[in-house]
């Protein structure tokens, strides 16, 4: 197993892409207010600050500036994932899967647990989301630019809205900077 090592840059501002472990689902949109909660809490108990952020049905992007002295956004992403998922697995809208060998275990509805890897299941990881996640380092001002603007732009490229200020999960509403910056 190759070993991923990550710059050991403080207070950076990093580029994240998140996916789950099924492209196809509608996950995230569908339970947004778990979604948000999970930050909510992880911020308040690993603080970082939210440059942008865009939830799609299947995957997230945003920017995050973190603390001066801090860069572990890695576990903060563990905390995100794993209170998400343990909030839809208990969220009442679940269905049951005996096929995977749990039959007391619960799962969010329209979600498949037989997706999960062997590994996976070994470590009792629900299997909703993929284990690793993209980052970028923002290395200058055109580059955050750059990435802000694809954060605002990623619902219009899935075809979603025709305009990026009527997608509701996106942080464009709250971002002024943004209307400055695009064409």
């Amino acid at each position: 197993m190759s070993k991923y090592l990550r710059p050991k840059v403080t207070g950076a501002l990093v580029f994240f892409t998140v996916n789950l472990a099924d492209r196809q689902s509608d996950l995230l949109v569908r339970e947004i207010a778990h979604l948000r909660e999970a930050v909510r809490v992880t911020r308040q108990q690993r603080p970082f600050a939210i440059e942008a952020w865009v939830v799609l049905p299947d995957h997230i992007h945003c920017i995050w500036r973190m603390p001066v002295g801090d860069r572990d956004y890695g576990r903060r992403w563990g905390a995100i994932k794993s209170r998400f998922s343990r909030a839809v697995s208990g969220s009442g809208r679940v269905g049951f899967y005996p096929t995977d060998g749990q039959s007391n275990r619960r799962w969010p509805v329209g979600w498949n647990p037989t997706l999960r890897s062997a590994s996976k299941i070994r470590k009792g990881e629900t299997g909703i989301w993929q284990r690793r996640f993209w980052e970028h380092h923002i290395r200058d001002e055109a580059d955050y630019r750059a990435h802000l603007e694809y954060c605002w732009m990623n619902p219009v490229k899935h075809g979603f809205v025709e305009r990026p200020e009527d997608w509701p999960y996106s942080s464009v509403h709250f971002d002024q900077r943004f209307w400055g910056m695009v064409g």
